[in-house]
C-alpha cells in the first residue's frame, strides 16, 4: 500500500481498540506507543522421499501466531489495567477482540488487523529507577485464537 505520493505508509500513527460487548473503548485505553508481534507462520512437516535422502516434501500443518505485545505509558485508573489485574489475580478471562488500525496523516484508516478472542498472558511494568528520568511503561502481552488482515 502506498499513499498518493507513492510512499509506503509510516508505522507511527495507529489506534488499538479493545472490542468488548459492543461498548465503546475508554479513550485512555486506545493509545499505545508500540505494537509488536503481528505475525503468523505456517508450521510444516518434512516427509522424506523413499530411498532418496536428498529429496524432501514440506507439507503444511497449521498456522501459529506470536503473542500481540502492546506498550504504553502507565495509565492510572485504566479500565484495561483493572481487567488485566482480574485475569492475573483470579485466572478468570474475558476474551475480547482487539482491533489495530494504521492511520494516514489525515487520521483515516489505511490498514487494520483484527485479533480474535484475545486474552492476557503477561503484564509487566518497566523498572522504577531513581537515577533515570523516564516514563513508566506498561507492557501487555495477549494470546489470541487468530488474526485477520482487514481490507480498508
Amino acid at each position: 500500500m502506498v499513499d498518493t505520493n507513492g510512499n509506503p505508509p509510516v508505522g507511527f500513527y495507529f489506534l488499538v481498540n479493545f472490542l468488548v460487548g459492543g461498548i465503546l473503548p475508554n479513550p485512555l485505553d486506545i493509545r499505545f506507543q508500540k505494537v509488536s508481534g503481528i505475525s503468523s507462520e505456517i508450521e510444516t512437516t518434512d516427509i522424506r522421499e523413499g530411498g532418496e535422502n536428498i529429496f524432501r516434501h514440506r507439507l503444511p500443518n497449521h498456522v501459529t501466531y506470536n503473542n500481540l505485545i502492546l506498550e504504553r505509558g502507565m495509565v492510572v485508573g485504566s479500565i484495561l489495567n483493572l481487567e488485566f489485574n482480574v485475569a492475573m489475580s483470579t485466572m478468570k478471562f474475558s476474551p475480547s477482540n482487539v482491533l489495530v488500525i494504521l492511520l494516514n496523516e489525515d487520521s483515516l484508516p489505511i490498514a487494520g488487523w483484527l485479533f480474535q478472542r484475545a486474552y492476557p498472558v503477561k503484564w509487566s511494568i518497566s523498572d522504577l529507577d531513581a537515577n533515570n528520568n523516564a516514563v513508566v511503561i506498561d507492557t501487555m502481552e495477549l494470546a489470541y485464537a487468530r488474526f485477520q488482515n482487514l481490507r480498508i
